[in-house]
């Protein structure tokens, strides 16, 4: 009897093995599946919201009345009209600002405007495309017939006019049966002219009438007042220039001045 209650009363190993797994936690629910679907639904609300951002961008920039070509501006003419460039440029007015093909309108502008040496095409929101020409100046003029054509500082023979510009001097090539023709080409002469011409001094320039090419080492130029400098080919173009300015300076009346070969100059005729 007393075996018994006390198995009763105390419940035995086994009561007490139920009672310790019946108080023990359950299997905690795993946070990764609680959070994945709001994580989905996060990025899916995301990506809608994006994917309609950029239709409406999109549709702003393309398919709406606000961003369209208005007008088109041309600055930096000189001789050439903004009319003429405009012309040329053929900007699609009315078009989607963001459309125009700039690349395009440069090719365009510098093939059919030889004058045109470099422009600029840039979309100018809301409503305008702007054009920035800058034109080639002549350094020399070359007769041709009864007109002249200009020669800018690369030697680019790029327009022809009736009169030539007021100070520019006209280049005479008479090297036609000379070998540095077939060696060099006339344009390469040409070239060599256009070099000889921007080493002279300001003053020098100022007075020079004409630059005469004989050969690729005989360039002679004819000044005012009847006076010539031999200056032989374009090298040391810097050391001729100012030997020049000094012998000028030296012997204001001479008339002949050669400075091919810059260390031993020579003067004559006074």
């Amino acid at each position: 009897m007393a075996g018994g209650a006390t198995a009763q009363r105390g419940g035995g190993p086994s009561a007490k093995a139920k009672s310790a797994k019946s108080n023990r936690p359950g299997p905690r629910p795993r946070r990764g599946g609680r959070l994945r679907l709001p994580r989905r639904r996060g990025l899916l609300v995301l990506t809608v919201v994006l994917l309609l951002s950029g239709a409406g961008l999109v549709w702003v920039l393309y398919g709406s009345s606000w961003l369209r070509v208005e007008q088109v501006k041309t600055t930096g003419t000189r001789v050439l009209t903004p009319s003429e460039v405009e012309t040329v440029a053929a900007v699609p007015v009315g078009s989607p600002l963001i459309s125009v093909d700039t690349g395009a309108i440069e090719t365009r502008l510098r093939q059919k405007l030889p004058r045109v040496d470099t422009v600029e095409v840039t979309r100018s929101w809301p409503h305008t495309i702007a054009l920035h020409v800058s034109e080639r100046r002549p350094v020399l003029v070359m007769k041709k017939g009864a007109k002249f054509d200009e020669v800018d500082a690369k030697g680019v023979r790029f327009a022809t006019v009736a009169q030539p510009p007021a100070g520019i001097a006209q280049l005479e090539l008479t090297a036609s049966q000379s070998p540095s023709v077939r060696r060099f080409g006339a344009d390469r002469l040409v070239l060599e002219a256009v070099r000889v011409t921007g080493e002279l001094p300001p003053a020098v320039a100022k007075e020079t009438r004409s630059v005469r090419v004989s050969s690729y080492d005989s360039v002679t130029l004819e000044l005012a007042g009847g006076r010539s400098v031999l200056w032989g080919s374009e090298e040391e173009g810097e050391l001729k220039g100012r030997t020049l300015s000094a012998l000028m300076k030296a012997r204001p009346k001479s008339v002949h001045f050669d400075v091919s070969a810059p260390t031993a100059p020579a003067v004559s005729g006074s």
